[in-house]
């Protein structure tokens, strides 16, 4: 490996979860559910060592070696890849963002308030 992208470029949010805002407000129990169980993991990887994590990820992994997973695993929290909380914050957006427009893939930006909320987030990290 000659050099890490996640770490070189800042905080990006790979992952997000989408839903209308129709389902949103008529399911606010069930995405709360989602998020605390996702928060859970988090807390989970943040509070482990890279070996545990390995071993309760393999089964995810029969291919790969317990090593291999191991030292990926290592890498991924000596970069400080996983965050204390999901709350996607502003400045990560204007950096996704960013990263698409200059790419091509995005033809106008959205506002950060119109398309993102952090409520869920929020009370899952509480």
């Amino acid at each position: 490996m000659i050099a890490s992208l996640g770490k070189d470029s800042g905080y990006v949010p790979y992952t997000a979860f989408c839903a209308k805002k129709s389902f949103l407000e008529a399911n606010p129990d069930k995405i709360q559910s989602f998020t605390n169980a996702l928060q859970r993991g988090m807390d989970y990887v943040n509070s482990h060592t890279p070996e545990e994590i390995a071993k309760a990820i393999q089964p995810q992994f029969k291919e790969t070696d317990l090593d291999v997973i191991t030292t990926i695993v290592t890498r991924y929290a000596e970069q400080d890849t996983w965050k204390e909380n999901l709350v996607f914050e502003e400045d990560s957006f204007t950096l996704l963002q960013d990263i698409l427009e200059e790419s091509g893939e995005l033809s106008s930006r959205v506002p950060y308030g119109d398309l993102v909320t952090t409520t869920f987030a929020e009370n899952a990290a509480k």
